[in-house]
Parts: C-alpha cells; structure tokens; sequence
C-alpha cells in the first residue's frame, strides 16, 4: 500500500543529496554542461538513450495506471450520471480555459512581433514529414482512433484515450454488478498499488533520464542553433508563464490556494518534465499527487488522462504564437479573419497532440496547412528550435491539467480543503510515493 510520511521532521533529516527533485535539479544542470563542452559526447546514442529509455519505462506504467484508477473511480461511484456530469464539466473547463491560452498567444504575437526582419530562407524538406502527417490527420479520424480495434491492441500501443474508454466502459459495468464485483474492484485497487509501487522504483533512474535528455538535446542543437530564434523562445517562455501566473492563478484563488505554491508542491514532476520535454513522463506520479493533495480521485482518473488530449494549454500557446511568427517572418499578412480562423483551427488541431515530443510540431503544420498554404514551408524557421519550444509547451500542460483536476473536484464539491491546505503550507511534507 502506498505510505507517505506528514511529519516535517522527516524531510528535515533527509540528506539533500537524496530528494528527489535536487537530484534532477542537478542531472539537468551536469547535462547541459556536458552538453556545451563535450557535444560528440552528448550526441552519442548511448546518452540518448538515458533520456529515451526513462520515457520509456514512464510510458510503461501509463496505460495499466489509468486502466485502474478509471476503473475503480466509477466502479465505486453509485451514481452513474455522476460520471457524466464530471466528463461535461472537464470539457466545458478545458474549452474556456484553452480558448484563454490561444487569445494570450495571438495577443502577444501582436503586440511583439518578433518574427518581422528575420532574414531565415525556409526550407521545406526539412519539414516535409511533419505536413504528410498533418495532411492525412483529420478530426473524424481522431473521434474513431479513439475507439480500440481490439482491447489487447489499445493497451500494446499505450493509446491513453484508447485506454481511457475501455476503463470507463469497464468501470460502469463494475458498478453495475453491485456486490458481485467487489472483489475485482479489491484487485483492481491491489493493482493499482502495486503498479504505483513500480513507478516508485522508476522514478530513481529520473535524474538519470533527465541528464541523457538534457545533455543529448543541447549537444545537437547547441546555444549557436538558437541564433536570431531566441526572441521566439523568450516571448513563448514569457507569454507561457503569464498565462500559468494570471490565467492558472486566478483559478487557484477562485478556489482558494495560490498557484506558486501548487507549483511548489508538484516540483518533482517538474523537474522531470524540463528534463524530458514529455509530460507524460509524469502523468502517474502528477495523478497520485492530486489524490493526496485532497482532489476526488473519479475526478482526478477522468479529468487528468483526458486533458493530455484535450487541455494543452502550452500547445495552444504555442500554436498561435508561431502561426504569427511564421507569417510575419515570411512578410504574409493575416487578415483579422484569418487570425480569427487561427483559434478556430488551432481548437481542434491541438486535441489529441500528446505530451510527447514533436506532437506540438506536427498539429503546427496543420494549422498552417488550413489558415493559410503560403505558412507551411515557414515551419522550417521554428524547426531547429522546436525543442526547446516543448519544453514549456510539457511545462505548462502538465501544470494546467492539474489545476483542472483541482478545480474540477472543488467544482464537484469534492476537494478537501483542509488536505489541500496542509500539502500546500508544509512544503517539507515529503509527497515521496512508496512501494
């Protein structure tokens, strides 16, 4: 059974060297340097492999995790039009709130134009993959994938919405056998603890990970392949953390905590989230947190595995914010009408773009291909950055589906107050999952 220990005592005496996030902190910090100063080093497919490899192991865990929390929240729910009403909330909340993220970035793309005298010639072949699989992705297409071919297949691939409606169809047929299922719901929680267990396990190789990562991506790319691209960077970073401080804030103070300290309370995650660029990386860890921190867990096996497809809040930002990027660097004006068409398309190309590295990039070219043909080719001016692009864009995902999860539970009358006041005020509470 997972344990966790509430007295600070306990974080008090641990040795620095042995928390978590410093050590991530740190592998991030030793990646980068070796990443700088050794960079055939870096490059080296072995090192490469430290990052991929932890992602890996993360994307393991994912589709049993959300098989069984799923499962078990709406099998111990005995009102069915409960869960229905929270999967209506969660959309409502994640269109608002997504609308927000894409008013922000055409906003600010607006007021610094950036891209206006960038003398980049783009070059389209370097993005001719990403616009084949943008040109063969349609919305209809998306709305059937989500539906499995087979069961075995969807938990195979890791398919979280694939996944995430056989544990729904799952969970209602539990609760429809009543008494007659309590006892695969018992092993169902066993499971789920268990699997929990192997994420405890896995998290020690973070810091690991995190240096493969980090060292690989700044030894092929390197300070020198920002060049003039790094105005993007800093206005994306910049408009990312306005959004999690005004937009994420005022939703934590409607429900009474402040932002800084959610952010504070999920730094594990994180950390290992920069480290990444994936915030699947941290998706089980980020749901066992919100259970802890006081969060329905119906709410939060609903809410959070659905809004990685659903509420990207940093893909949103970026989508639009590049879009205008793009077409100022390329000298092509947009009409108001098209910046209009910009967050309609933009709404519908970012659902189902995963925390997984590249997929901003690729919905990117589909907005481009839809508002205006003439933008494609310029994706080739935002490509040797895109990855310190997904940094924030897994950043600010990961914090925005966790406020989601909180306030969809306060939302639901389900969050416990005191619990999340006593998580968010003792920051020396260790949060450390046990096996």
């Amino acid at each position: 059974m997972t344990t966790m220990s509430t007295a600070a005592p306990a974080r008090a005496s641990q040795t620095w060297y042995k928390i978590l996030y410093v050590q991530v902190l740190i592998a991030i910090m030793i990646g980068a340097m070796v990443g700088c100063l050794w960079p055939s080093v870096a490059t080296n497919d072995w090192v490469k492999a430290l990052g991929d490899g932890f992602i890996k192991l993360i994307k393991m865990v994912i589709a049993p995790i959300i098989f069984c929390t799923v499962t078990s929240g709406i099998a111990h729910i005995q009102d069915a039009k409960k869960v229905g009403r929270v999967g209506v909330k969660a959309l409502v909340y994640f269109e608002i709130v997504s609308s927000f993220a894409l008013l922000l970035g055409l906003v600010m793309g607006n007021l610094v134009q950036i891209g206006h005298g960038l003398a980049v010639k783009p070059d389209a072949a370097a993005v001719a993959n990403y616009v084949t699989q943008a040109e063969a992705s349609k919305t209809v297409d998306f709305f059937l994938n989500i539906i499995p071919e087979t069961v075995v297949g969807a938990f195979a691939r890791g398919d979280v919405l694939q996944v995430l409606l056989f544990a729904i169809l799952f969970g209602f047929s539990l609760m429809a056998l009543g008494k007659r299922g309590e006892r695969l719901r018992g092993m169902i929680d066993d499971v789920a603890h268990a699997v929990f267990g192997v994420i405890a396990i896995i998290m020690k190789a973070a810091p690991i990970g995190a240096f493969g990562a980090m060292a690989f991506t700044v030894g092929k790319f390197g300070p020198a392949a920002l060049g003039n691209l790094i105005g993007l960077i800093a206005l994306f970073y910049a408009t990312a953390a306005l959004f999690v401080v005004v937009v994420l804030g005022l939703i934590a103070r409607l429900v009474g905590f402040s932002i800084f300290k959610f952010i504070v309370y999920i730094k594990d995650e994180i950390l290992i989230v920069l480290g990444t660029s994936s915030s699947e990386s941290a998706l089980p860890q980020l749901m066992e947190k919100l259970e802890r921190l006081g969060c329905s867990k119906p709410v939060v096996g609903l809410v959070v595995p659905t809004g990685y497809s659903f509420n990207l809040d940093g893909t949103n930002i970026y989508m639009t914010l590049a879009t205008l990027f793009i077409a100022q660097a390329l000298g092509v004006e947009l009409t108001f009408g098209q910046q209009l068409t910009i967050l309609l398309v933009a709404m519908l190309t970012s659902k189902g773009a995963s925390g997984v590295t590249g997929a901003g990039f690729i919905t990117l070219a589909a907005t481009l291909s839809v508002v205006n043909p003439a933008l494609v080719p310029g994706m080739a001016i935002v490509f040797s950055i895109d990855k310190f692009m997904s940094e924030v864009r897994a950043l600010t995902n990961i914090t925005g589906n966790g406020i989601a999860a909180v306030f969809i539970s306060w939302w639901e009358d389900e969050l416990e107050h005191a619990t999340l006041q006593a998580r968010l005020n003792q920051p020396n509470v260790s949060t450390t999952i046990d096996a």
